[in-house]
């Protein structure tokens, strides 16, 4: 993989926050960069139907899936999640836990 230029950036964040969101364009490889960065995550794509409705119908049940955090993987696609992983978070806000995609798609 080419090194991108975020990675420093990415690192140094999610040592800091306990969830970095990082966001951009289709097919830009972010997953991929996200992946290679934070390899010992779980990681759950919230494309694929299956896994998208057990986050959207049991939340609380999809993210205690990860007690140690994971990379969620195309965030926009379960919008109400992030509350949920809020409540998580407040309780423990170790840094590095939550590594958050999304994908935007910008009209002109």
């Amino acid at each position: 993989m080419i090194k991108r230029n975020l990675t420093d950036c990415l690192v140094r964040m999610s040592r800091e926050f306990p969830a970095v969101t990082l966001t951009g364009p289709r097919q830009s490889g972010k997953s991929t960069l996200c992946r290679m960065v934070f390899k010992e995550h779980p990681f759950a794509n919230l494309e694929a139907p299956d896994i998208r409705a057990f986050a959207q119908e049991d939340p609380r049940g999809f993210l205690s899936q990860f007690p140690n955090g994971a990379v969620l993987d195309e965030i926009q696609r379960c919008p109400r999640l992030p509350s949920y992983l809020q409540e998580i978070i407040d309780r423990d806000p170790a840094p590095g836990r939550w590594i958050l995609t999304g994908s935007q798609n910008l009209i002109w």
